[in-house]
């Protein structure tokens, strides 16, 4: 029998026997190793009783080495292993860049490009001889079709969906203040309009999820007349509704009582310290016709503001039976946030997260498709949201399809964000994510909330010059060719070549033309169920 795995706590045990006798026997300076040694032994001998870790009870000291190093392998990639162009979901170089932007640090580079251009997946876009002017501008959309009374000039960047609960109240109240200084909009994340989200006075866009959260019943259905009075806040720009998020499409959630502070309860109108539930679909309405109509009920409740609604592409039939429903009831969103399955600040299973939902290039081409193949795209603005970050990953987007864009973990960054990914133990170290008070110390809103607008500056600026290099006076003006993508180490395409882009009116003169007949077949406006 090999008893060697034994052999540290047994020299421990032996170890701490000799200085027990020697100090009893001699002088008290062999009591002084006893305070490291027996703890040591304490800990061997509750590892051999223990009946949970196999490895611990086998090696009852020199397995917590392993522990040790498995606790810092995170962090000796990150500072000593990792290259420049390493780490998800973001790498070291591109939250480098973000954290440059924030603190007004000019973000140039010297000694030329550092990645390489001949990989497969490079990106970029052709310069003109015709440059335009580069100084940054303001780049603004008008959202608010012919039935919204209150329509919304929204930034061309700004700041995704993140819950109050999910982030601090002090990160929420640095992201407001940012958007105030910036003018941009700060979307809410489903869990409700809580005062950190007043504390500055930025422009707000209310997020309506399946828990109605700010406007809720008693039994968690919605509440017409709640919405309406917290809808009639002047600060309260544009309705959002989620259907789906990036993070973990298709799933609910249920947030533990003890989770449940004073504050939350307050902004979510529930119970405090009692479970709260987030079904994983709407009571409100069950087929796309029954959502567009209450699209123009929550527009009229709400004065007569921009409605639209979010979601992380699914089922293709779903989206174009909302499509179908649109075209019946001549009711259309004001606008469609696209948040792609590689988006999401929030925890989730491994599996959602990784392997459930559309990514957002082909979820934004195919929204696109949908829109332009129907005639509907221009009384609806796109938005897209999936790891956004600086002027590229912009100008591809909007190249796409996209009006706007927005961001929500480059905004964390902004406010101190590392990327430890412990956002949901509450023991963020930045005080973003937690609601730990003493960790929560560390952000200081009048420093952090400057930074998120500077960010957002910087960025828009990038875009501007990213731009008017290509000879485009505005980010509207950007297609499908001007974006090039390199497929392969000799062969390089434009966008409209890699990916198919309908004329418009195709799905309905002749939708068996189109890659989409199928699914157009199965899309039925009256049900969220495939016809078959």
């Amino acid at each position: 029998m090999n008893l060697s795995r034994y052999l540290p706590f047994a020299s421990v045990l032996l170890l701490t026997a000799v200085l027990l006798l020697a100090g009893h026997l001699g002088s008290p300076r062999f009591w002084w190793p006893l305070v490291l040694l027996v703890p040591l032994a304490g800990v061997g001998i509750w590892n051999l009783a223990q009946p949970t870790h196999s490895i611990m009870r086998l090696y009852p000291l020199s397995a917590h080495v392993r522990w040790f190093f498995e606790w810092l392998r995170p962090y000796m990639r990150e500072y000593l292993l990792d290259s420049d162009h390493e780490g998800r979901p973001f790498t070291h170089s591109q939250r480098r860049l973000v954290y440059q932007r924030s603190k007004d640090i000019e973000g140039v580079k010297s000694f030329g490009a550092d990645v390489d251009m001949y990989e497969p997946g490079f990106e970029w876009i052709n310069h003109s001889l015709h440059a335009v002017d580069d100084s940054p501008r303001d780049h603004r959309v008008l959202v608010g079709g012919a039935d919204c009374q209150r329509p919304y000039e929204a930034s061309v960047l700004n700041i995704s969906a993140m819950s109050f609960g999910s982030l601090s109240g002090r990160a929420i109240e640095a992201l407001n203040l940012g958007a105030k200084l910036g003018n941009f909009y700060h979307d809410t994340g489903e869990g409700g309009i809580s005062r950190h989200h007043h504390s500055h006075g930025g422009d707000l866009v209310w997020e309506i999820g399946t828990g109605y959260f700010g406007c809720r019943t008693r039994d968690g259905r919605f509440d017409a007349a709640a919405f309406a009075d917290r809808a009639a806040h002047d600060q309260v720009r544009m309705i959002e509704i989620k259907l789906s998020q990036g993070a973990k499409p298709g799933k609910g959630g249920m947030l533990p009582g003890s989770k449940v502070s004073r504050e939350i309860a307050e902004a979510r109108g529930v119970d405090m310290g009692r479970d709260v539930l987030s079904p994983a679909r709407h009571s409100a309405f069950s087929t796309p016709l029954e959502m567009m109509e209450w699209i123009a009920e929550l527009r009229r409740l709400s004065g007569g503001k921009p409605v639209g609604f979010k979601l992380c592409i699914g089922h293709r039939w779903e989206f174009l039976g909302l499509v179908k429903a649109m075209l019946q009831t001549g009711t259309t969103p004001d606008f469609i946030v696209v948040d792609g399955a590689e988006g999401g600040t929030g925890a989730a299973p491994a599996e959602l997260s990784n392997h459930v939902g559309t990514p957002l290039r082909e979820a934004l081409i195919f929204t696109q498709n949908a829109l332009v193949g129907t005639g509907l795209r221009d009384r609806v603005r796109v938005a897209a949201a999936g790891k956004i970050f600086d002027g590229h990953t912009m100008a591809a987007s909007l190249s796409l399809g996209a009006d706007w864009c927005n961001s929500g973990r480059a905004f964390m960054f902004a406010l101190g964000c590392v990327q430890t990914k412990k956002c949901q133990t509450d023991r963020c170290p930045t005080g973003v994510a937690t609601q730990d008070r003493l960790r929560q110390s560390g952000l200081v809103v009048s420093d952090k909330g400057p930074r998120v607008a500077n960010f957002h500056r910087n960025t828009v600026a990038a875009l501007s010059q990213y731009v008017a290099a290509a000879g485009l006076r505005s980010p509207s003006e950007l297609r499908p060719h001007h974006l090039r993508i390199r497929v392969g180490e000799t062969e390089v395409h434009s966008a409209d070549r890699v990916y198919e882009f309908l004329e418009p009116g195709a799905l309905i003169d002749a939708p068996e033309d189109t890659p989409y007949d199928r699914w157009w077949a199965m899309a039925d406006a009256s049900s969220f169920l495939p016809r078959s």
